[in-house]
């Protein structure tokens, strides 16, 4: 039985020892999000013109990643996971390139 043993749990990495997150991080996490919420409703007040969509999906995608990275766990995971969800967020970039650069081409107002 040992010869199938897998010691560095290559196998199943998904079997692995749990990392245990310490509240000290949480707290962390929790002030950086509510510091980006403040920055999203401050940056709503300034008027940047056609910027104003752009920064305001530039900061929910950071408290996405954030959220992804720390309350998910994938940080802690194997380099498949984070592959796997890195693939997903890129796609989600991509699908917002493609809304805001349609929304940026157009000429409102103009018609």
């Amino acid at each position: 039985m040992s010869e199938y043993h897998d010691a560095a749990n290559v196998t199943n990495p998904e079997h692995a020892e749990h990392h245990i997150v310490t509240p000290m991080t949480y707290t962390i996490i929790f002030a950086t999000l509510l510091t980006l919420t403040a920055v999203t409703v401050g940056a709503a007040f300034v008027d940047l013109g056609i910027m104003n969509p752009v920064i305001a999906l530039a900061i929910a995608s950071v408290k996405g990643v954030v959220v992804i990275l720390f309350f998910m766990h994938v940080m802690y995971q194997s380099k498949l996971i984070k592959m796997t969800v890195g693939a997903g967020f890129f796609t989600f970039l991509v699908l917002l390139t493609m809304t805001l650069s349609d929304y940026i081409s157009r000429a409102w107002g103009l018609w």
